[in-house]
């Protein structure tokens, strides 16, 4: 198996090269004063050095010893709570976090890249920055001055972690029928029962307090979603002076028993009358849980691409070190008993495969990290209006289409391997198993789909859509005479009008057919994600061309040939796509209970 590696070079052209990131953070005088070229390089640097030095070294052992749970206390796996402490005293949690309570406050296309270089790294072991950065965010853009000034310090440092308490044992997606309940206390706080499952690093031995976001009802709470409230309630009480005080009333019941990423406690938590604090209004718990939960999809998106990052780099050094077979044109290397596998078409067309939606998809991932950071940092308004719309369509797609992509690369991955695939010591059945949940936690990706097509599509009229079809229009027009883009221009186009057609058709099926939205969902997110990654791959074009004539690395003309690659064998697939949305609801849903 090959030891995971930083992809630096990579990761920099993306930043640098195609989006250019240092010079939007300097039109952002907000940004400009905290970063520029070297400091965002400089991050870059030490973000790879101690993924690939410090916490990928751990993955292996982390999944094959697991959390251990002993009366109510959570055991990581050996090496973790000294990795945790590297990320702690690197300043890692808070990279993102707001200045004013002790974060870096760094631009979010930055912090994509160290998110991804993590995920790659150990993805058990990086769901735990991940959730405090999420909880920090909810409680920075909720929570009251007393509460973010008395928890954001330590969570940004890392001294506590956080954790996100949403599902229970009869509700996931319809968080509408929770039991969990919170009743009001004489000193304004709430008195929190109810159980929570599939709690991330719900407990565990690497923070000092485990501060924890849990969503319950009120006594007088509207039915359904309106009626959910947000609190904060620590592990450990917190005195008025910072220190802890006592142990709160909660616990944790157990750990399951999962199929991958075990090197992460996923907790069952018993709410006993614990103490607890409201974060927002009452009521509108869901909302400022969705604060949280929107980071956490790009971050489990980017969960995947890293997946089948770490398969590819794996996949890659096995392709040319492993030799079977003569290539069909003849003895590659005649003085060996056969040729490397890259030699024959159906490796290559499998490492190309991979190779295209990973550089596809970290391009993608920042193509979000940049409307992030106009939504936040743009002094326009009209801009950040622009970016707000687009951050709200990209989000669905970005979770369900990266994760989609990074399971179904981690299998490729494994089938370059062959038998060896199979094996526990090459590493890559690892990969497919802790690949596989993010396809299904922070919102299943049929869920995802059905927000994209059915919320954000439908339910906006289409007018989001318009802002990434306007966006992707008006690059195709920019780059018109582009004598690189030439091959790319004209497919992309067919590939926006296919998809704006599709648009248009369900937009007009829905009036009559309420089925319509997730008739298409699945397909029409598929669809929408080809063509961002064919957008993506032309701006890869238009940063690679002028630098690949007499690239002796290989690294430009490469990026040309993958975006070839990607637009002849990948790309068509909107074709069927297309088809199979406008084919309508009536083939799923005529069926009658007996005819399954």
């Amino acid at each position: 198996m090959a030891d995971y590696k930083a992809p630096l070079q990579e990761i920099r052209f993306v930043m640098n090269d195609v989006f250019d990131a240092p010079s939007l953070w300097a039109s952002m005088p907000r940004l400009a004063e905290r970063v520029d070229p070297d400091t965002a390089d400089a991050i870059i640097e030490e973000a790879g050095k101690v993924t690939t030095n410090v916490i990928a070294p751990l993955n292996r052992e982390g999944d094959e010893q697991g959390c251990q749970w002993n009366d109510g206390k959570v055991t990581t796996p050996e090496g973790f709570r000294e990795a945790y402490q590297t990320i702690v005293d690197g300043g890692w949690n808070g990279l993102g976090g707001n200045p004013d309570f002790g974060g870096m406050g760094m631009p979010k296309t930055l912090v994509v890249q160290f998110e991804e270089m993590l995920q790659a790294s150990n993805m058990a072991l990086g769901l735990a920055p991940m959730l405090t950065a999420g909880a920090c965010l909810a409680l920075d853009a909720h929570g009251s001055e007393e509460l973010k000034e008395k928890y954001l310090p330590n969570l940004y440092s890392g001294v506590w972690s956080g954790s996100m308490d949403l599902t229970e044992p009869h509700c996931g997606t319809d968080l509408g029928i929770m039991r969990s309940r919170a009743v009001p206390r004489e000193d304004g706080s709430y008195s929190l029962s109810g159980t929570k499952i599939f709690i991330t690093w719900g407990e565990h031995d690497m923070a000092e307090n485990i501060i924890h976001f849990v969503l319950a009802k009120l006594p007088d709470a509207p039915r359904g979603p309106k009626g959910i409230s947000l609190f904060l309630v620590p592990k450990f009480l917190v005195n008025d002076d910072g220190s802890l005080g006592e142990r709160n009333a909660f616990s944790c019941g157990s750990i399951e028993k999962k199929m991958g990423i075990k090197g992460s406690a996923t907790c069952v938590m018993n709410f006993d009358g614990a103490q607890g604090w409201l974060v927002g209004e009452e009521n509108k718990g869901l909302a400022a849980m969705f604060t949280m939960m929107n980071y956490e999809r790009l971050g489990v998106g980017i969960q995947g691409l890293a997946a089948a990052e770490a398969s590819l780099q794996s996949a890659r050094e096995y392709a040319f070190e492993r030799i079977q077979s003569r290539a069909p044109t003849g003895a590659r290397n005649p003085e060996q008993a056969a040729d490397p596998l890259v030699v024959h078409p159906d490796v290559r067309r499998m490492l190309l495969t991979m190779k295209a939606y990973v550089e596809g998809g970290r391009a993608f991932s920042t193509y979000v990290g940049q409307w992030l950071d106009i939504a936040k940092f743009s002094d326009e308004d009209a801009d950040r209006e622009q970016a707000e719309g687009l951050v709200a369509l990209l989000t669905p797609v970005a979770k369900a289409f990266l994760t989609d992509r990074g399971f179904d690369m981690c299998v490729v991955g494994q089938q370059v391997f062959g038998g060896h695939g199979y094996i526990r010591e090459w590493g890559q059945e690892q990969l497919v198993r802790d690949a596989r949940i993010t396809q299904i936690y922070e919102g299943a990706n049929g869920i995802q789909a059905l927000d994209l097509m059915g919320r954000k599509v439908v339910g906006s009229q289409g007018k989001l859509y318009e802002l990434f079809a306007d966006d992707l229009a008006a690059f195709i027009e920019k780059e018109q005479g582009n004598v690189a883009l030439e091959p790319f221009l004209a497919p992309l186009a067919a590939s926006l009008e296919r998809l704006s057609d599709v648009t248009e058709q369900v937009l007009n099926q829905s009036k009559d057919d309420p089925n319509a939205p997730g008739a298409a969902s699945a397909d029409y997110t598929n669809l929408f994600g080809l063509t961002a990654l064919a957008y993506m791959w032309a701006k890869m074009v238009v940063a690679a061309a002028p630098k690949a004539e007499g690239d002796s690395s290989g690294f430009y003309s490469g990026k040309l040939k993958t975006a070839r690659f990607f637009y002849e064998r990948l790309l068509p697939q909107t074709v069927s796509l297309a088809e199979s949305i406008r084919s309508g609801s009536q083939s799923m849903m005529e069926h009658a209970d007996n005819e399954f």
